[in-house]
């Protein structure tokens, strides 16, 4: 019989975890943040934070604002309703607000006093610029991935019009307009930009859609594909979604060498009235996602679910499929407990083949409440996973923790999305990008 590892020991190698955490940089694989160079598009400072969908959805629990009232407020006015009534009248102990204190105490703020306007004072001295980079080095990120979708009009903009690209930020195209919704709204989109494409997926039709993805990979240089679906996508079946997949998507990125990925569960405006917070959340049909994946073992897939519920099946599903990489937790799974539950699940049944956490934030300052919070969750299951070893007498070596950490933390995410694309002949599709370049 094992012996658990002395209090001394486990001590020790807590704290060598946690060093080795703190001082990794991380990966942020999958966010809703932006290059700086998009402008306003980019998300940061207090008013943000504070009116920010969760804590939306959050504060309409609290207070009788009708819904129109509130969204014909300024942003400014919605952050002061926002931090009234759940940071004054009520403890800020949800892990939304939480995350708010965290970040502004990172930043090196005195939250004691509860001064909103002074708080407002210190964001303003800022610019863009120098204000990514703090946080960026206060958060220990030294990359964040984009999610970029042809289909935002302000955003499509930014990219054919060109900029210098900042080499920290990378690019993922998302492409749920196209896979949700082709007749009623990216076919016809696709035909306003000069694709010659019509509601029936015909031969050519696809050829052109293939064409459109091919276009935007370059422009952007996309790291993966990526979409959303509803809890009631089936595979295989007949309907647009599935046969764009099958005929046009993949083949697309087999051809590029990269992932797609799949973030299913989320079901689109169960409360309309509150806007981008009233999203809700949905089983998905597990079997569906195998099927995809077994169909096409030539591909690579991202998949991180929405619902706790799919978390145990999906793990399973990684485990028979080399060809599935779980990543983060996802929206309504990214508090603690869950984090926490996940991560040793995760790490338990596929080991370090796994990409625990992504921010997931769409305000800058986000990554450091997310970060900080995660790190400290994975510390704590790695401490008792190297403890276990320890109790087996398989003593876990400093370079060894520094290299698991450097896989959860990124490593493991891009030598899975290295496999596949290092079997695929397109360095003339995909040349590096250098500083002051940008795709054309």
């Amino acid at each position: 019989m094992t012996q658990p590892v002395s209090t001394k020991r486990r001590a020790a190698l807590a704290a060598q975890v946690e060093k080795t955490l703190a001082n990794t940089p991380v990966y942020d694989i999958h966010t809703h943040l932006y290059d700086p160079a998009f402008g306003e598009l980019l998300l940061w400072g207090i008013d943000d934070l504070l009116v920010y969908h969760y804590l939306v959805a959050e504060a309409f629990r609290q207070f009788d604002v009708p819904y129109d009232k509130f969204w014909a407020m300024s942003k400014q006015q919605q952050a002061d309703v926002i931090w009234d009534t759940l940071f004054i009248q009520h403890s800020p102990i949800s892990e939304s607000c939480r995350g708010v204190l965290t970040t502004l105490n990172r930043l090196g703020l005195d939250v004691k006093k509860r001064d909103l306007p002074k708080l407002r004072k210190w964001f303003a001295k800022w610019n863009v610029a120098d204000y990514t980079t703090h946080v960026m080095e206060r958060a220990g990120v030294n990359r964040i991935c984009m999610t970029n979708s042809p289909f935002d009009d302000i955003e499509r903009a930014v990219w054919e019009r060109g900029f210098e690209r900042d080499p920290r930020f990378t690019a993922a195209l998302r492409i749920d307009p196209l896979l949700l919704s082709w007749s009623d709204s990216a076919a016809p989109r696709l035909r306003d930009w000069g694709y010659n494409v019509t509601p029936e997926l015909s031969e050519k039709t696809v050829k052109e859609v293939r064409r459109f993805l091919a276009d935007w990979t370059r422009r952007i240089d996309a790291q993966y594909l990526m979409v959303s679906l509803p809890p009631d996508f089936i595979y295989p079946g007949n309907n647009s979604c599935a046969r764009l997949m099958e005929t046009a998507v993949l083949p697309h990125c087999r051809e590029f060498g990269l992932p797609f990925a799949m973030m299913p569960g989320v079901k689109r405006g169960v409360n309309p009235l509150l806007k981008l917070a009233g999203d809700g959340v949905g089983l998905c049909d597990t079997a569906s996602y195998e099927s995809l994946i077994a169909a096409h073992p030539d591909n690579q897939f991202l998949i991180t679910a929405l619902a706790r519920e799919n978390q145990y099946s999906l793990c399973v599903a990684a485990r028979k499929f080399r060809n599935l990489h779980l990543f983060g937790c996802w929206w309504f799974t990214n508090i603690p407990y869950l984090i926490e539950e996940m991560t040793r699940m995760r790490l338990e049944l596929i080991g370090l083949s796994v990409t625990p956490q992504h921010s997931d934030a769409r305000v800058l300052d986000q990554i450091l409440y997310k970060w900080d919070h995660s790190r400290r969750l994975i510390a704590k299951v790695l401490t008792d996973k190297y403890a276990d070893l320890a109790a087996t007498g398989w003593e876990p070596t400093g370079a060894e923790i520094q290299r698991d950490v450097q896989d959860l933390f990124g490593g493991a995410f891009e030598r899975f999305c290295g496999r596949h694309a290092a079997r695929v002949a397109h360095a003339s599709v995909r040349p590096p990008v250098k500083r002051g370049q940008r795709r054309v």
